[in-house]
């Protein structure tokens, strides 16, 4: 009888046509540096995401993964990939649900640009829908939802200083750079003119808390970045995507970590955005409300400022579509799923601003 294991979905397809790598170069220099078998090297694609390009390759019995950053120019300091294999050379003997790295390279001959090369952990991404064999149960969410909880709780937990990571990080004056940042973000990547954008940006600033205890933060933490058991679907076996961890206010973090989690009663824009319903509107997953107060009793922190830390991971995942949709409209990608995300951009920046106004989860 075949396992649950045994029996996952495929989560990668064939290589986007465009996003093809140099697989001749990249198995002589894989082969230079690390001892695989000697088998042809084997190469697909992650389908999902929409920033860094990600492939599944195999040698064999041997797998890895491989990230480079996105096709066309990128914003400056964005797509960093040896600042994320850093990272994750750093804090995996910390925090193992990190991924282990393997290698980087800077060298553009291989596959034109820098990119690293990661283990593959071996699970179930929750993203569009629950396994087809799987009963869905109220229970089920709840547990998931105290497990993502449990798991931001811990990571904020990892000594920073004994990582070494802060050498990478400024935690000092974090918040205030961010906010202003991400302001500058957004305004070169400008296309339109956005509702609501000005006096949004002129809240943020004015409004900036004081920043927390710092503490290493992954900063792009949601269930699609999550991997669980496949024979246990409230056991996380990995964390990914670290290109926008640091050092900086916990807070920060779950506020990126409050935005991706959605709500029935969420602009349908949003519910609707990325072609499918998140998961976490469901019946059983914890609202936000709850998330928050899970968090608050887990790490003993304060939380009363979560509006502000929420309103501005709003603004940030506004300024992320606002890049994406910048590169498609300049032809820097020809994604098709791109092409409508100046309505998500607006969208996004009147939601932040009701949560600004609301002042409370």
């Amino acid at each position: 009888m075949t396992s649950r294991q045994e029996a996952l979905p495929q989560d990668t397809i064939p290589v986007r046509k465009g996003e093809e790598l140099n697989v001749a170069a990249l198995e002589e220099h894989l082969r230079n540096h690390l001892d695989i078998p000697e088998a042809p090297l084997e190469v697909e694609q992650f389908g999902a995401g929409h920033s860094n390009l990600t492939y599944a390759i195999r040698s064999g019995d041997w797998q890895a993964v491989v990230r480079r950053p996105p096709l066309g120019p990128v914003a400056p300091k964005a797509h960093d990939m040896q600042r994320e294999y850093t990272i994750l050379s750093r804090l995996h003997p910390f925090f193992s649900l990190a991924p282990r790295p393997y290698l980087y390279c800077g060298d553009l001959s291989i596959i034109g640009s820098p990119f690293f090369v990661m283990e593959r952990r071996n699970g179930l991404v929750l993203d569009r829908s629950f396994p087809s064999d799987v009963e869905y149960t109220p229970q089920l969410g709840r547990d998931i939802s105290e497990t993502m909880v449990a798991t931001l709780a811990r990571l904020h937990e990892v000594p920073y200083r004994e990582t070494n990571l802060r050498a990478i990080s400024q935690p000092d004056g974090f918040m205030r750079r961010q906010v202003h940042g991400w302001i500058e973000r957004y305004e070169r990547a400008k296309t339109d003119e956005i509702q609501g954008e000005e006096k949004l940006k002129k809240w943020l600033a004015d409004f900036l808390p004081n920043s927390q205890t710092p503490t290493v933060i992954h900063y792009d933490y949601k269930l699609n970045n999550i991997m669980f058991a496949g024979d246990n679907l409230t056991e996380i076996v990995g964390v990914f995507d670290w290109e926008m961890a640091t050092v900086g206010d916990p807070m920060a973090d779950v506020g990126a970590a409050l935005s991706y989690w959605f709500e029935p009663n969420d602009p349908p824009e949003l519910l609707h955005g990325l072609g499918h319903v998140p998961l976490t509107v469901r019946p059983g997953f914890m609202s936000r409300a709850d998330f928050l107060e899970a968090y608050a009793s887990k790490s003993g922190r304060d939380v009363s400022e979560a509006h502000y830390y929420l309103t501005f991971a709003y603004f940030k995942l506004a300024v992320i579509c606002q890049q994406i949709y910048y590169r498609w409209k300049k032809g820097q990608t020809s994604d098709e799923r791109f092409g409508r995300f100046n309505d998500t951009v607006q969208t996004l920046i009147a939601h932040a601003w009701q949560q600004a106004e609301r002042g409370e989860l």
